[in-house]
């Protein structure tokens, strides 16, 4: 045990040192922001399950039902995410990180190295599903006046829970290093778990679950609640958690205690169990994926044709950094399911407008089609800024422990930042005329919307973008092992919410002024002066701010870098 916690000793005294005086990062800024946005999306949370759960209350006959199989869905939705999740982390963690090296040569047990790095990897995988699992839980306990056994038992079914994905996760990932290099197993994982995801989210999109709502199809749904009450499997750890958080819920006490120690039993075998089989597979896979390169597939080679005679109009040392930027991109394989769930969910977001029921709608048409194609503009920028906030913004970042041959390089920082941005900014300016063109013509709108939504997305995918790269090379993390945690950090944080804002400043401001335009439209009538001259003030200013917007941050971002 001694061992175990001087090996986590480093991690504990380096988050403990951005607490000191002398740290420059704005520890107790970060911590605010953070601590804000958490807290609000923990009681939107809660408030959420606390109105579902209440209105199931009201439904006679079917409340318990609707409110228990919830329950046994967020309980798997639960055990599904840390599954996949700490797969991911005990990969990392047992082989891919890069103080293993340094690790292995001291003189340490490789049994306390695994065990050290297993305890690291269930926090980093599991805190943030405990966290946001007790606003599920107290809504439950408040709504049915449950007592104080209640949220204790919750509590130590959730730390079973993080246990047993854990140790079942560490399991699979030994044997799986046994077979496979462990950097190819998880492309493979995360390849495997996206087509999962997408089969999922495709199926239940096209089985229509409006349909529900229909009370022409009321007699089917009758049908599926009931079911819905079949028991599920004894076997699995799933079904003990939400039974002793069922019985706890209704005050059984014993059967609760019953289910929750074959809850924490479970949790000490697959513990047990792992511990035997790292002592006789960890260090052999350790071994195997030092030697054995990542990538599953070579790259393609044409005889007549290359992709790269396409940017021959570029001077040759920015044809270079275009050439290696684009090749970076295809060559890092984890990259490909996360474009095959960005297609996806495309599809299923122009699928969405092909079924809403405008003409059921006590609404006319004509203001659905027109008001529904101005929210869109929104969405969409939406929908484009989580996209850049993870392939634009750790683009900087992905240059890693090398950056310093981008400084040596006979390249500007200015013109190194720019061709980053144009590798982005086409692709994602095609994706984003696409989605709202294609979504209006769905919808029918007039040309006018058609005309505005095209132009508005033109000026703000290349802000968004450059927003991306110069923020990126604002707050960069050339330390990380996987560069697009960057997303996630402080300078993600901000990214994210300065490209909301922009969005909803532009959309504000364009907000009245087409108003006008479409009900003079409308009702044949002519803008005076006043609203012509306000209706242009309000477009050039947000024509400005998508200007700003595309200036100052690359500027920001490319004194940021010459001061590294």
């Amino acid at each position: 045990m001694k061992t175990i916690i001087a090996l986590l000793k480093p991690r504990l005294l380096s988050s403990l040192n951005n607490f000191r005086p002398d740290n420059k990062k704005n520890i107790w800024i970060r911590i605010f922001i953070f601590g804000a946005i958490g807290l609000f999306f923990w009681a939107g949370t809660f408030f959420a399950c606390w109105r579902v759960l209440l209105y199931f209350q009201s439904v006679q006959d079917f409340g318990n039902i609707l409110a228990l199989k919830l329950l046994t869905m967020v309980v798997m939705t639960f055990f599904t995410l840390l599954i996949f999740s700490n797969i991911i982390n005990c990969l990392s963690h047992f082989y891919l990180s890069l103080d293993l090296q340094i690790l292995h040569s001291l003189p340490v047990s490789a049994r306390d190295i695994f065990f050290s790095r297993w305890l690291a990897s269930t926090f980093d995988s599991s805190w943030m599903v405990v966290l946001f699992s007790l606003p599920v839980f107290l809504s439950y306990g408040i709504i049915y006046k449950a007592g104080i056994f209640f949220y204790g038992v919750v509590l130590l079914a959730v730390i079973f829970l993080a246990l047993i994905t854990s140790a079942m996760s560490g399991i699979l990932v030994l044997f799986g290093a046994k077979i496979l290099p462990a950097g190819r197993i998880r492309t493979i994982i995360i390849i495997v778990g996206f087509i999962l995801i997408l089969s999922l989210v495709m199926v239940l999109r096209l089985t229509r679950p409006e349909q529900l709502v229909n009370p022409d199809s009321f007699a089917s749904a009758v049908l599926y609640l009931n079911s819905m009450q079949a028991p599920a499997s004894p076997l699995f750890p799933t079904t003990w958690i939400t039974d002793a958080i069922k019985d706890a819920l209704f005050g059984n006490f014993q059967s609760s205690l019953f289910n929750l120690a074959l809850t924490g039993s479970c949790a000490c075998m697959l513990i047990f169990f792992a511990d035997i089989i790292s002592q006789r597979a960890y260090f052999k896979g350790f071994s195997k994926s030092q030697t054995t390169p990542e990538r599953l597939f070579r790259a393609a080679k044409r005889r007549f044709f290359h992709w790269e005679n396409l940017l021959l109009f570029l001077p040759r040392t920015a044809k270079a950094f275009a050439v290696k930027e684009i090749r970076t991109f295809f060559r890092n394989s984890t990259q490909w399911p996360q474009l095959f769930l960005m297609g996806a969910l495309i599809i299923i977001y122009l699928y969405n407008f092909s079924v809403l029921p405008l003409d059921k709608s006590p609404i006319k048409t004509v203001y659905l089609q027109n008001l529904f194609s101005f929210l869109n503009m929104g969405l969409a920028s939406f929908v484009l800024s989580a996209i850049a906030a993870r392939f634009v913004f750790p683009t900087v970042s992905t240059e890693g422990a090398a950056f310093w041959i981008i400084q040596a390089a006979p390249v500007s920082l200015k013109t190194f930042l720019r061709i980053k941005f144009f590798v982005y900014y086409f692709p994602l300016l095609i994706m984003a005329e696409l989605l709202i063109i294609v979504s209006n013509l769905l919808l029918q709108v007039s040309s006018f919307m058609m005309i505005l939504s095209a132009a508005t997305m033109f000026f703000l995918v290349p802000a968004i973008v450059a927003m991306g790269v110069g923020l990126g090379a604002v707050y960069p993390d050339f330390k990380s092992e996987n560069p697009a945690q960057a997303a996630t950090s402080f300078g993600g944080l901000i990214y994210m919410i300065l490209c909301f804002t922009l969005i909803a400043v532009v959309i504000i401001l364009e907000a009245g002024p087409v108003y006008y335009i479409f009900m003079t439209g409308i009702r044949n009538q002519v803008l005076t002066n006043w609203q012509i001259a306000w209706l242009t003030g309000s477009f050039i200013i947000a024509l400005l701010l998508c200007f700003l917007a595309i200036v100052y941050p690359l500027r920001l971002g490319e004194k940021s870098l010459k001061i590294r």
